[in-house]
């Protein structure tokens, strides 16, 4: 069992956000939205997912803790482990806490995290490939989001960091025929000149990214070689319509001035609560249903393996392990 003061610690800084708001970006044509909600909310659990990783490996860095990262993650396999220590898996489960009585709870009282269930997906912690000497760590991230359209404006007045992205459809984003899109031609309705970035797959389903300053209502036709899209990315606040249109498709898609989303996370810290090798949890844990109201979520959207919070094992502990495995 665990106390408060077995917690982890560590500091958020923006370069984590940046991390993983690139590889939620890239990850778009692979995965899949199993927790429900907008693609915006997908993104940005993905994003700060990536950075609770991120931080823990700079951490393990700073303190000489050895560890492997076995390549990156593949983004067709969005669910694999990145960390190994010992030659054991390390599967980081994080729970984004972007509720600002939440937060406010857990500095007052961090008992609250002690009450919460550490909580793994039922597939993924069935799905094949998986070993008892796994390592589930559970973590919590604190930080705010400023999805709607007035916590934008507050953010860009206060001149803090955002990331605004337009989701392409389904059927240019995973397209059922694998063809070419055509020679690309963009055109923004703005009276003002407007940067995007087009993020897509090349032939052999490579990321393709494009920089384009669109001027005001003039059509841009960019470089061949796209065979799908996946977002479109804008780096400031768009005040009219930008259409995207493919020779190939025949068609023109429309993005109003409203259909982007912030998928910045503005974290504030990383707390590593605690951790059990998969068997163990396995041998502890209880069932949680689908539509479960639980700490972490005003309601589970799949169904959960849980073990409590205060029964997991103390990070110190896996970090003196972590050497002597490595030994």
């Amino acid at each position: 069992m665990i106390s408060t003061s077995d917690f982890l610690h560590l500091p958020y800084t923006r370069d984590l956000t940046e991390g993983g708001i690139a590889y939620a970006l890239r990850s778009l044509p692979y995965t899949y939205n199993r927790m429900g909600g907008s693609p915006y909310d997908r993104l940005r659990r993905i994003a700060a997912g990536v950075a609770v990783e991120l931080a823990f490996r700079r951490y393990l860095s700073e303190q000489n803790i050895p560890f492997e990262v076995k390549g990156a993650t593949p983004f067709t396999e969005p669910d694999r482990y990145d960390v190994a220590l010992g030659g054991r898996r390390c599967d980081i489960k994080s729970f984004f806490i972007s509720y600002r009585e939440q937060i406010a709870e857990m500095k007052r009282n961090p008992q609250v995290v002690l009450d919460a269930p550490a909580l793994v997906p039922s597939d993924q912690n069935a799905a094949e490939g998986g070993s008892d000497r796994d390592i589930y760590l559970f973590a919590f991230l604190s930080g705010l989001v400023a999805a709607s359209r007035e916590d934008l404006q507050k953010a860009i007045y206060r001149k803090q960091p955002y990331h605004l992205v337009h989701v392409m459809p389904e059927a240019w984003m995973r397209p059922s025929e694998w063809n070419p899109l055509g020679a690309l031609v963009l055109k923004s309705e703005s009276a003002e000149i407007q940067a995007v970035e087009i993020g897509g797959q090349d032939e052999g389903r490579e990321m393709r990214i494009s920089v384009v300053e669109l001027p005001p209502r003039t059509r841009i036709q960019i470089e061949d070689g796209y065979f799908s899209v996946a977002y479109i990315q804008s780096k400031s606040l768009p005040d009219a319509r930008i259409g995207v249109h493919s020779p190939a498709r025949r068609e023109t898609h429309l993005i109003g001035a409203m259909d982007w989303g912030n998928i910045w996370v503005y974290g504030m810290e990383v707390l590593l609560a605690g951790w059990l090798t998969r068997a163990e949890f396995n041998q502890r844990a209880a069932p949680v249903p689908e539509g479960a109201r639980v700490f972490q979520y005003e309601r589970t959207r799949t169904k959960n393996l849980a073990v409590p919070a205060r029964d997991l094992r103390p990070i110190s502990d896996l970090l003196e392990r972590a050497k002597d495995w490595k030994t």
